[in-house]
């Protein structure tokens, strides 16, 4: 569509009969989470029963969000996994994103189509294989040598290396974008001047990939704080969020649930403007 061409009165209603329909789709379920965060109902559905911040702040025979102590564990335990998760993505993938761009060897092409494999696949599955594996390993290192290797059985570990197996390869493609248009002239020059290979990374190379490794790292950490499939798949005794709000479910869920919703809803919002404004040039 070009702006400039002008556009009967039936093309600018169906657009924007088409443009209220898509938000009404996609905003009205977020919307009713909101409103019935604060609604006074030990319930969070219609009717409307008044407005009340329990469900957030509440002791005694209604318990909020935050004294709830089942659901704030489990909120550490989702911040704990995707900062562990964050890390290794950013660390990895900038290794990465440096072997696919500056290196030049047989099979390289192979080994970029199979970074994205997890990607296609399943969650579920994904979570099914980890946990087959290692516990695979977990049962062979018992039976041969009498160790309990504790780490390859469903826990944080497991849960880590899940949601790493994929992200990674997410971050890995945001931090190669960036490092692709890099002016080489510039490291060319510094070597010139007798600067080293650390020096040029600290002081021209990782300045000019910050803004995509601050991306990467809010995409990872929200990616892996959201992720439900590969998690369910993997999880112990301490259940993460998502897992803790499933099960919630299940049981006959509060609107404790739905103040757990619009807070997230408020994190991610923040951090998307955050890196918004971080964007690269």
């Amino acid at each position: 569509m070009i702006p400039s061409i002008p556009q009967s009165a039936r093309s600018r209603l169906l657009r924007t009969a088409y443009l209220a329909l898509f938000f009404l789709f996609l905003l009205l379920p977020l919307t009713v989470v909101v409103i019935f965060a604060f609604n006074d109902a030990p319930y969070p559905l219609p009717p409307w029963r008044g407005f009340t911040l329990d469900w957030f702040f509440a002791q005694g025979d209604r318990i909020g969000l935050f004294h709830d102590e089942e659901m704030l564990a489990s909120l550490w335990q989702s911040t704990r996994i995707a900062l562990w998760v964050t890390a290794l993505s950013l660390l990895v993938g900038t290794c990465n994103a440096f072997l696919l761009e500056r290196c030049r060897f047989r099979g390289q092409r192979l080994l970029s189509l199979a970074m994205l494999l997890p990607l296609v696949i399943p969650g579920v599955i994904l979570g099914i294989s980890i946990l087959a594996f290692m516990s695979r390993l977990a049962q062979f290192a018992d039976d041969t040598w009498g160790v309990e290797l504790e780490f390859l059985r469903p826990g944080l570990p497991l849960i880590v290396l899940g949601q790493f197996s994929y992200i990674v390869s997410i971050a890995t493609l945001t931090i190669a974008a960036r490092l692709k248009r890099f002016d080489t002239a510039l490291e060319e020059a510094a070597l010139n001047l007798g600067a080293s290979r650390w020096a040029i990374f600290r002081t021209i190379i990782l300045p000019y990939l910050r803004p995509a490794l601050f991306g990467a790292g809010a995409i990872a950490f929200l990616l892996s704080f959201e992720n439900f499939n590969t998690t369910y798949m993997l999880t112990g005794s301490d259940a993460p969020l998502t897992v803790l709000m499933y099960g919630r479910m299940k049981e006959g869920a509060t609107p404790v649930l739905n103040a757990v919703s619009l807070m997230l809803m408020l994190f991610s919002a923040l951090l998307a403007g955050i890196v918004y404004r971080r964007k690269p040039d």
